[in-house]
């Protein structure tokens, strides 16, 4: 045998695997050790910061365990009963999972074999996984399937619970996705190779970067984690978003009204007046100027008018949902009628905004009032029974204590309303975060929708409370049950014609909910949706040709949603063109356009306003 000949012969992959390994030794230990005490000092800071508010106010936090945490442990318990309860399945369950790890590992020694084992398409379209550190190591490659087939035997177990209705099985598949979602090994410093591979090439420096965004922001979140997802330095609104050119016309303790300049010698006879959401500000109609819906608006030739929302406190604890609608909505027609001389105006609501307008058409349509004269509805829920998975929230246990909160300071804080919407898309808005800025230590990106995202508002004690209890929990206003100022409403009064746009993707009002509740309005109702989600399916703007949507006049809403969606045609592009020419078919007629002069010929100040630079 010849010199070195009983040496084996390293694979590709063992040779790649070894020098993978000799590169994982940090090439200044003592710089190392340097950074390694400085983030385990900041993250002491991090500590303090969260238990300063607790040691000093202990009666807030008497129970601190929220109701979701409480709501998912018993639902494991309840999976682990039904897992244990038959002996056959049991036996069976585990079966498939003992299979489907036996079929990583033969994949994976497959890998170590030097052959090229490509991931499953599942595996390769998610951005957790995504480069060559995840697929060039063996060990990290096993990790990643192994933890996707758990994923997958999770799920099985849920599927495989028959005695569960529809509405807890979706709040199972809900919870327990949040668990495998924070169990990824992309989250773990020592179970992600690109963490990793950065920490031992800055010598730790990157921990310590990160621990210190991590005192930072418990610090600036009073106790808790206030997620940084965008770098907001680059934007200033007024400045570089939410440009329009208008005027404040209108003010009261609720809202502002804005009227925006026009841009064309004739504008269409009657206004168009926006309801935006109060759970965010208006502005995502008007982020820049690409992409701004009112700005589009003004060119078409509409004299656009929209409401900004107080920014509430404890001032605000008892406004309530009645005077949103008569001191928001009624105040802004009010405002629009004198300064314009219109009697009628075409009317958009926005998510929240658009089932506050639909209440509220309901309540003038009983009064009489004919100033609306028609209405769109932007990803708006008016039937809540297959609501988004923001429905998971608003069990009795946890509205319960919601209103606790609500009771002690008079308003929902908006990191809380904040953090709901981030845990129904964990995967894509908390965890990538938690890994680039507190493992990685990079600051995030400048991005003008999440910057919105993060401009956070409160909600006033009354208002939330009733509308979570009378949408999400009773669901009153389908019913026709839904109070106002002591009059019960039902949306079979609106006669007026409706534009009602849902979004394919939507998480947060599923097109299947928008269209249940086009049956229930009085008059006609053009049913749109739009590809994309929330946000992105509203926001595109025709110069992006982006996207697509679908339309089915032949319709009549008795049928399914996915019956709709199977008998409509698709139209590529942005909706906006066709929302123009529907609300052009019903009156079309115009006249000079109108000056901007304010309510009673007073300008209070430029657009977009005071109330939507109060931050929390």
């Amino acid at each position: 045998m010849g010199k070195g000949e009983d040496k084996k012969k390293q694979t590709p992959d063992e040779k790649q695997t070894s020098d993978e390994m000799k590169t994982m030794a940090t090439q200044d230990p003592e710089a190392f050790a340097r950074n390694i005490a400085l983030a385990m000092e900041n993250a002491g800071k991090a500590a303090a910061a969260w238990l300063r508010p607790r040691e000093q106010h202990p009666e807030n936090y008497v129970s601190e365990t929220p109701e979701i945490v409480k709501e998912t442990v018993e639902t494991i318990m309840r999976v682990r009963h039904h897992f244990l309860a038959d002996p056959v399945r049991a036996v069976d369950m585990q079966t498939r999972l003992m299979s489907s790890m036996l079929d990583v590992w033969s994949k994976n020694v497959s890998r170590l074999a030097g052959q090229t084992i490509e991931p499953e398409p599942e595996i390769q379209r998610d951005k957790r996984f995504a480069g060559d550190d995840w697929s060039g190591n063996p060990f990290y490659a096993f990790l990643r399937d192994s933890y996707f087939a758990l994923d997958h035997w999770v799920k099985a177990l849920v599927d495989d619970m028959e005695e569960m209705d529809a509405t807890e099985k979706r709040k199972a598949e809900f919870l327990l996705g949040q668990v495998m979602n924070a169990l990824s090994p992309s989250n773990f410093p020592l179970t992600n190779p690109t963490v990793m591979r950065e920490m031992v090439e800055s010598n730790g420096e990157n921990l310590a970067r990160g621990m210190k965004m991590l005192a930072e922001d418990v610090e600036r979140g009073g106790g808790e984690i206030r997620l940084r997802q965008v770098d907001a330095t680059p934007f200033k609104v007024g400045e570089n978003i939410a440009v329009t050119p208008g005027k404040v016309v209108a003010r009261n303790r609720l809202c502002e009204i804005l009227q925006y300049e026009p841009r064309t010698q004739k504008v269409l006879k009657r206004p168009l007046v926006i309801v935006p959401p109060w759970i965010n500000k208006f502005y995502i109609l008007d982020l820049n100027k690409k992409k701004s819906f009112i700005s589009w608006a003004v060119e078409q030739g509409h004299s656009v008018f929209v409401i900004s929302w107080v920014n509430p406190d404890e001032r605000h604890r008892n406004e309530s949902w009645g005077n949103y609608a008569r001191d928001g909505i009624g105040f802004a027609l009010d405002t629009v009628e004198e300064i314009t001389g219109a009697d009628r105006m075409n009317m958009i609501g926005y998510c929240v905004g658009g089932t506050l307008l639909s209440s509220t058409l309901a309540l003038l349509a009983q009064e009489g009032d004919k100033r609306p004269a028609s209405a769109t509805l932007f990803t708006t829920q008016v039937d809540f029974e297959f609501a988004g998975d923001l429905k998971i929230f608003a069990t009795e246990r946890q509205v319960c204590e919601i209103e606790q909160e609500l009771d002690r300071t008079g308003y929902l804080a908006g990191d809380r309303m904040a953090n709901a919407f981030n845990l129904l898309r964990s995967k894509e808005l908390i965890w990538p975060y938690m890994v680039n800025n507190y493992m990685r230590g990079q600051d995030p990106m400048a991005f003008d929708l999440l910057y919105w995202n993060g401009d956070q508002t409160r909600m006033t004690a009354a208002n939330h409370s009733f509308y979570l209890r009378n949408c999400y929990l009773e669901n009153n206003l389908s019913a026709g049950r839904m109070k106002i100022d002591g009059r019960t409403i039902s949306l079979s009064d609106i006669k007026v014609p409706i534009y009602n746009l849902a979004t394919r993707e939507d998480h947060i009002a599923p097109a299947k909910s928008v269209h249940k509740g086009s049956r229930l309005f009085g008059g006609p109702v053009q049913l749109v949706v739009s590809g994309s989600g929330h946000i992105a399916g509203v926001i595109n703007p025709p110069a992006s040709k982006k996207y697509q949507y679908w339309t089915n006049d032949a319709a009549d809403f008795s049928e399914s949603y996915d019956e709709w969606l199977a008998g409509a045609s698709e139209h590529p592009g942005s909706w906006w063109p066709h929302w123009q020419a529907w609300i052009e078919g019903m009156s079309d007629k115009k006249v000079e356009a109108r000056e901007v002069t304010g309510l009673g010929g007073e300008v209070l100040g430029n657009a977009p306003g005071s109330y939507v630079q109060m931050r929390i």
